[in-house]
């Protein structure tokens, strides 16, 4: 490196003209003095020293600068960042004459070291990529990190299609190329209209399903066609199941549909739901998504509670006995037994004992049964609020015209109820004329009041369905409740009076049936419409709690479908080995990442006497996702996973950004190029200048060094008119 140095003044005609003025006076008065003096030699060096002093004022008057100019003998440096994120992978870029190609493909030649071989006597050209391993398009930190990267940066020529979703805007790495006289060549591909395409963006698959039990599966279909089209969607499962259906696409939109299956068999295996593709189509590797599902033989253990045997109990009670997939206990207080129970198997002879065995129920039903003698008491309230709000169990209000459930609203059940009860009017209405439900718009939407798979014929099963004679007195909703049906007829002023209400509680679900008379349903279709509701009901419920279930862990989470950055909230109840919860515990989650890449999640206690730990995780990936949860107290350890819906931001089929590479070059003065004008953009980068040699400034007018020298002189000139006696 060369080196060299010089003394510049930055004078102006005024401050040269000031500069003169100053020194002929100064130079007449120190005369002056002089010779009033007598011409005293010691007399004429102090005038000659003061002399000096306003030479040296008017001399920073014109601002000198001590300059070094450093020039090295590198070579500049050229920077060809190339874009390699998926949406690069798009194909649509189509030349003259030929085959439609990616934008990866598009940009090849710029990869090439032969491409850049005529400007190695003049320059360094360096090949870098972004994008690839982190699927994202961050425009800023690429140019950022070549600015930071290379000190003596000529030029950076940038291929990409310019679609961006991480980091700052590019606009403002392009403004700090500016400042650093660096242009950017802006090589941009792609088509910024999209092309004809139709893209699988989500699969919803649920996360397990029942063998023998029809599974619905969720789909969003995108279209950018310019017409309707009916495309074929065809789910196929590693078990060798297929299943079709045809689709009626909405043009430049999006469609959303679903398939039924019913799985025959138990097994880990993939459904993969592929859509036809278009005769129009250029890119048709995105008609297609795989998610796996956890297809078992359900046992699900339920509790039903109640006093009386009335019809809604015994017809409840048979659906729930008599289905394969549920292991019912029944606990009968009736007043005119000798002893609490019932006559066979599935009667058990009192309350559930402590947590230990009543936690072992994923849904309770609670019919006209209340705080009273031989009843439930104070402890059962609390345990069963528990196992609801730590445990994920469901429970089921089924009130009577006993009016027994009131006393329940002073306990702590209280807070579960979803609506509020008038407690004037305890043992509710009662007519002689049938009353019926109506839909609301939730429960039209519900998969718990779908009786029949198709929407439409859904609505006119539930207005002909029987009616019944009795209904709870309920005043209204509370808040945060998803009201289902309400009275057709009947209202109060809070609106229509609800009647099947649900809402979810700590990390289970509450279900409010406020009727007696849903085994009517059984009239002329016997057990079609009641089977299948109280069946849908009890798998609802329990759905998170089996989630992913072992010996001594559970491990379940909300939302049951996760999506792509939206945060999931992660439950886990852990028992001792002797069965007990574990109350204080060391317990954290290992999460897989489809990319490989692992994050750990610690879970905080949130109810030591229950067992129950909550952590929370954000998927920044889609796909499956593979979960260990391990406690280092007892040494369990739970496998399972998960499958995240959506399409990552950063995707192929997307339009390409040409204002954007436009923006950024012009902004740094340099040009938009195509890749079919490579040739002209190495002419144009081998006749830039050669970058500006380093130079460094020092401002002597203002360097505190500076300062300091000319108070000590003015100090020593007053020291001088000392000496020789003036003062």
């Amino acid at each position: 490196m060369n080196a060299s140095r010089s003394l510049n003044f930055v004078w102006t005609p005024w401050s040269l003209a000031i500069s003169v003025v100053v020194l002929a006076i100064a130079t007449a008065l120190c005369y002056a003095s002089w010779k009033r003096s007598g011409y005293r030699t010691s007399h004429g060096l102090l005038e000659v020293f003061r002399w000096c002093i306003i030479a040296f004022g008017t001399l920073l008057l014109n601002q000198p600068e001590f300059t070094e100019e450093f020039r090295t003998a590198e070579k500049p440096i050229v920077a060809v960042i190339c874009d390699a994120s998926p949406s690069m992978q798009t194909v649509d870029v189509v030349a003259q004459g030929t085959a439609a190609t990616s934008r990866q493909a598009a940009i090849q030649p710029l990869l090439e070291t032969s491409t850049w071989q005529s400007l190695e006597e003049r320059m360094n050209v360096v090949v870098e990529t972004f994008g690839k391993d982190d699927a994202q398009s961050d425009l800023f930190q690429s140019i950022s990190d070549a600015l930071n990267q290379h000190s003596r940066l000529l030029a950076v020529v940038l291929a990409s299609d310019g679609d961006w979703n991480a980091g700052q805007p590019p606009v403002q790495a392009a403004t700090r190329m500016r400042l650093n006289d660096v242009p950017l060549f802006a090589v941009s591909v792609g088509s910024p209209t999209r092309l004809p395409d139709i893209e699988l963006t989500s699969l919803d698959s649920p996360t397990f399903g029942v063998a023998g039990k029809s599974v619905r599966i969720p789909f969003t279909i995108e279209s950018s066609l310019p017409r309707e089209h009916t495309a074929s969607v065809t789910l196929r499962t590693s078990e060798g199941d297929e299943l079709q259906t045809e689709v009626r696409l909405r043009p430049m939109g999006r469609t959303s549909d679903a398939i039924i299956w019913k799985p025959s068999g138990a097994g880990d295996m993939e459904i993969t739901l592929t859509v036809s593709p278009h005769p129009d189509e250029i890119q048709a590797d995105n008609n297609q998504l795989t998610a796996p599902i956890a297809i078992r033989e359900e046992k699900l253990r339920v509790l039903l509670v109640e006093s009386y045997p009335r019809w809604e109990y015994r017809y409840l009670r048979n659906a729930l006995s008599r289905d394969p997939g549920v292991e019912l206990s029944c606990l009968l207080f009736h007043p005119g037994l000798d002893k609490v129970g019932g006559g066979n198997k599935d009667y058990i002879k009192s309350f559930p004992d402590g947590l230990e065995e009543l936690g072992q129920f994923d849904v309770v039903f609670l019919g006209d049964v209340g705080r009273e003698e031989n009843q439930l008491s104070d402890e059962d309230c609390r345990l069963l609020k528990g196992i609801v709000q730590y445990q994920a169990s469901g429970l089921v209000f089924m009130p009577g015209w006993q009016g027994h459930q009131l006393s329940l609203l002073e306990s702590e059940l209280e807070e579960l109820c979803p609506v509020l009860l008038d407690p004037s009017q305890p043992t509710g209405w009662g007519s002689r004329t049938p009353n019926h439900f109506e839909l609301t718009q939730l429960g039209q939407r519900s998969l718990l009041t779908k009786l029949t798979d198709d929407a439409q014929e859904n609505i006119a099963v539930w207005d002909g369905l029987p009616g019944f004679q009795w209904y709870a007195a309920v005043e209204r909703a509370k808040p945060g409740s998803e009201v289902l049906c309400v009275h057709r007829d009947n209202s109060n002023q809070f609106g229509r009076i609800p009647l099947l209400v649900t809402r979810t509680f700590g990390t289970g679900k509450v279900l409010f049936m406020g009727t007696d008379g849903a085994w009517r349903w059984r009239k002329g279709v016997e057990d079609k419409y009641h089977y299948r509701f109280w069946g849908q009901v009890v798998r609802w419920m329990a759905y998170q709690r089996n989630m992913a279930k072992g010996e001594s862990m559970r491990l379940y989470y909300s939302p049951d479908q996760p999506h792509l950055d939206r945060q999931m909230a992660l439950n886990a109840n852990v028992m001792q080995p002797s069965g007990e919860p574990l109350q204080k515990g060391e317990v954290i989650a290992r999460i897989t990442a489809p990319s490989g890449k692992t994050k750990t999640v610690r879970f905080q206690s949130t109810g030591d006497e229950w067992g129950a730990f909550a952590g929370k995780f954000t998927p920044t990936e889609p796909g499956q996702h593979q979960v260990t949860l391990a406690c280092k107290q007892t040494n369990a350890t739970l496998e399972t996973l998960f499958y995240v819906q959506g399409v990552a931001e950063e995707r192929p089929g997307r339009p390409a950004r040409p204002d954007v590479m436009e923006e950024i070059a012009r902004v740094t003065r340099g040009k938009v190029l195509n890749v079919n004008e490579i040739e002209e953009m190495v002419s144009a980068l081998g006749a830039l200048p050669e970058p500006p040699p380093s130079i460094r400034r020092v401002q002597l007018w203002s360097h505190p060094l500076v300062g300091a020298a000319f108070v000590v002189l003015v100090g020593a000139f007053w020291v001088g008119r000392k000496a020789v006696g003036l003062i």
